[in-house]
């Protein structure tokens, strides 16, 4: 039977990503079960499957540049991390705060100063170019909240380290947007004598997320409670991350900061806040499983030998750098550090969307040293993206 004979044709792109979508959630129920079996995290098996996914594609069907649901894997990680940043947000509740908020000040503060040193100057004294060692400096500072949070909720813990797990990531994309834009500034400034471009887009970013969390957020808090439970709730809910997660990106600024401070308004605000962050909590996990196989698949296999030792420099430094100022933290916390680890730092290392954005404003700014950057950055993030929910449980154990 010819070709033009067949009773079907190939299916369209739009065909093909419904199909690699059923295929991806089905990969989940299998990570599921594997992990109830082995006790491994999920989270790093669907990260897994994602690089199983790239390699598929590169190394055998040799398609080098082909990537999973291009157009569509975006707008579906980037609603999966407003989620996660709407649902961090409404942990920053004024109780809370005023039980936590000194000591999550004192703890990410401390990770972020000792992390930055300790890759900037490392990479530094190992002969990187200053650029380099800076850039991946900042990017160092931001973690992946989705990957923290999903394995703390599954393990069920409500001790105090666990709240200060979960305060620290919902402030920590501040942090990142504030040292990376920094960074940018002084290294443009050094190098060319302009940083002040860089300087006001980081200020926009952080500024124009606080702006646009509070407009989406002051109406939701008014809102929220007001509607009948169930399905007007559910709508509420969707359309609340859907306007954050598109009017972050129209306007270019940092979508988790707007999340988190629309979900700190809702929290503290509204009379049934509850009810919001329920409903997106039902529908969060697809989501999430789109992005941690999207994360893994994102890697480019064919370029991972390019950046091999600044990869490896990378991985070590950072893991030196959150343990050690995660031992400073504690120490610091005085009154509180015989309920928390001292290796409570190793629990903020895993890394994935935010950090392959800055690597690519990086490579936009510094073009030279672009396609190192982005080698090291991506493969970076999948180790830590793989190791990173083994390290939360052990910190929590």
């Amino acid at each position: 039977m010819s070709a033009s004979s067949l009773p079907w044709e190939a299916p369209s792109s739009a065909t093909a990503a419904l199909v690699l979508l059923g295929v991806i959630l089905s990969s989940s129920i299998l990570a599921d079960a594997l992990a109830a079996r082995t006790r491994l995290p999920r989270i790093s098996l669907l990260v897994l499957v994602g690089v199983g996914v790239a390699f598929v594609q590169q190394a055998l069907l040799g398609h080098s540049d082909a990537r999973p649901l291009d157009g569509l894997g975006e707008p579906l990680i980037q609603v999966a991390l407003v989620m996660v940043a709407f649902l961090l947000g409404g942990e920053l509740t004024r109780d809370r705060l005023r039980h936590t908020g000194p000591l999550i000040l004192i703890v990410s503060l401390s990770v972020i100063a000792v992390g930055v040193l300790a890759v900037g100057i490392g990479l530094w004294l190992l002969g990187f170019p200053l650029v380099v060692a800076a850039s991946l400096a900042a990017i160092s500072v931001a973690t992946d909240p989705a990957a923290v949070s999903e394995t703390v909720r599954e393990s069920g813990d409500t001790r105090l380290r666990a709240r200060l797990l979960m305060g620290i990531v919902a402030i920590d994309d501040g942090w990142g947007v504030l040292a990376f834009g920094l960074t940018m500034a002084l290294l443009g400034w050094w190098l060319s004598g302009e940083g002040s471009l860089a300087l006001l887009h980081a200020a926009w970013e952080l500024g124009g997320a606080l702006l646009l969390g509070a407009l989406v957020g002051l109406p939701a808090a008014w809102l929220t409670g007001r509607l009948r439970p169930g399905e007007p709730t559910q709508v509420e809910a969707i359309a609340l991350i859907l306007l954050l997660a598109g009017l972050a990106d129209w306007l270019d600024v940092s979508a988790l900061l707007a999340a988190m401070v629309a979900g700190a308004l809702v929290a503290n605000l509204s009379r049934h806040h509850t009810r919001s962050f329920s409903e997106i909590e039902h529908i969060e996990w697809p989501f999430l499983v789109f992005f941690f196989v999207l994360s893994g698949a994102s890697v480019d296999l064919m370029r991972l030998d390019d950046a091999l030792g600044l990869t490896l420099a990378y991985l070590l430094l950072r893991l030196g750098g959150r343990y050690l100022g995660g031992v400073l933290g504690v120490r610091l916390a005085r009154s509180r550090q015989a309920e928390l680890p001292h290796d409570i730092g190793l629990a903020l290392t895993p890394q994935a969307g935010v950090a392959m954005g800055m690597a690519l404003l990086a490579m936009e700014r510094f073009p030279e040293h672009g396609g190192v950057l982005i080698a090291a950055v991506v493969a970076s993030t999948v180790v830590f993206e793989v190791l990173g929910p083994l390290m939360v449980r052990r910190v929590l154990r």
